[in-house]
């Protein structure tokens, strides 16, 4: 199988992305988007625990219902978004978030909102999730050329973490001044603009293609899982990224929690410490390319992996008064390597499969780096019920802390640079460790309300 040439784009790119006029519609969906979830990160599970009373465990389920999609359609998205033009499917997307995130005020105002909903809600919204994120990492490469896809992820991952810092700010604020369930119609209104921005890229995109005859939907997933499973540098990747997000979830699953009860914050502080928390991916999302290219993309990898595991020790040590600057560096410092992994990965996953598989090789990394964040939103509740929220806190940071030993046993520690693409790397799918390489066998993986792609 070799790799097919990407589509050029017709616009000429003087002055770089910033002048691309279809990119920064795209740019602009993805940050009001991203700002509105990241108010929601925040707002629902204060919902959940200042309107609806509900205990720890049941503020972790709404974490868990929020990724669960990912393994109950996961596989198949991939191959029907494969089959699909990305930009309707993305748009579709944010219009039903939209609808389900209005139903929480609505059913304030009547008296009827319940625990119940809002784990309905958080299980629809996840759901368009995987939709949405599988086509938007797919449509990126078809809208830039190869060269431009790192600059373009670039600027994704610094506006993305930048919201990491507006939107948990903007809920805390906003449930101080007039309550949790308002901050939720701030999300459904930056979805619906996402929904008009994405609708007014001009750029047409052409019918999917197959490469061969019509195959069936399993034939089709089974190519993408196994060209992951057999291939060194995406094997490595999800590996690490599936254990990173064990600790990485468990911890935000119960933080909010954690926060209110334990440290005694109120809701503003929350937001603020959060935002605070997520300074550091800003640095590393701009920093990302330049490290890169100094270290080389696959040392920086490892490097922003020492970054992501054991800063985050320091996030239990959270107290009242100067205790918050622990939680605080914490998160800055684990932000600052995830941001930096982010990019690098994301620009390696799109520019690095067969153009044809491209889906399915993203959904089928991202079914077992996300499909953990359920089952550790899920412990970390059972552990802050019976142990308390703290030490629930400390479980799951010392996990993270130790993740980055993963990538040590692939192929990572032997290069400088990641290869381009497969065809590139010199081998088949499956077909072993490329020459150079070495003997042997990033992340996807949520950052305060975010994630790796």
């Amino acid at each position: 199988m070799t790799a097919t040439a990407p589509v050029t784009p017709a616009q000429p790119q003087r002055g770089g992305l910033a002048r691309h006029r279809d990119f920064r519609l795209l740019w602009a969906a993805q940050t009001v988007s991203s700002v509105g979830s990241n108010v929601t990160a925040v707002a629902l599970p204060l919902v959940a625990v200042a309107v609806l009373d509900a205990n720890t465990f049941q503020v972790a389920v709404l974490t868990a219902a929020a990724w669960l999609p990912w393994l109950l359609v996961g596989l198949p998205a991939g191959a029907w978004v494969d089959r699909l033009p990305r930009r309707p499917v993305m748009i579709i997307c944010d219009v039903v978030s939209a609808l389900l995130f209005l139903s929480v005020p609505a059913a304030a105002v009547t008296g009827m909102l319940s625990v119940g909903q809002l784990l309905v809600v958080a299980l629809g919204a996840g759901l368009a999730r995987v939709f949405f994120e599988t086509a938007d990492q797919v449509y990126l490469p078809f809208l830039l050329r190869p060269a431009e896809v790192p600059e373009g992820n670039a600027k994704l991952q610094a506006t993305q973490t930048a919201s990491y810092v507006v939107g948990p700010s903007l809920a805390g604020l906003i449930a101080q001044a007039v309550g949790a369930v308002a901050a939720l119609l701030l999300d459904a209104l930056t979805f619906l603009i996402s929904a008009v921005c994405l609708a007014r890229i001009r750029r047409k995109e052409p019918a999917p293609t197959r490469a061969g005859p019509a195959r069936s939907l399993r034939r089709e997933i089974v190519d993408g899982v196994r060209l992951v499973a057999r291939d060194p540098y995406l094997r490595a990747m999800t590996l690490f990224g599936a254990a990173s997000n064990i600790g990485l979830v468990g911890y935000q699953a119960v933080l909010v929690v954690f926060l209110v009860r334990d440290v005694r914050l109120v809701p503003g502080t929350v937001g603020l410490l959060v935002a605070a928390m997520s300074l550091g991916g800003i640095a590393g999302a701009l920093l990302a390319t330049a490290v890169g290219r100094r270290f080389g993309t696959a040392r920086a990898m490892l490097l922003a992996a020492v970054f992501t595991g054991p800063p985050a020790l320091l996030i239990p040590l959270a107290g009242p008064g100067p205790a918050l600057l622990w939680p605080a560096l914490g998160g800055v410092l684990v932000s600052l390597g995830v941001a930096v992994g982010n990019v690098l990965k994301g620009s390696f996953r799109q520019t690095y499969p067969p153009r044809e598989l491209l889906g399915r090789v993203t959904v089928s990394m991202q079914l077992l780096n996300y499909g953990t964040i359920p089952l550790a939103a899920l412990l970390a509740g059972a552990l802050g019920t019976a142990l308390g929220t703290r030490v629930a806190v400390l479980t799951m940071t010392g996990w993270l802390a130790v993740t980055p030993l993963i990538l040590l046993i692939g192929p990572l520690r032997h290069r400088r640079d990641l290869p381009a693409t497969l065809a590139e790397d010199g081998r088949r799918p499956g077909a072993g460790t490329p020459a150079g390489a070495g003997a042997g066998s990033v992340v996807d993986a949520p950052v305060l309300g975010g994630d790796l792609p």
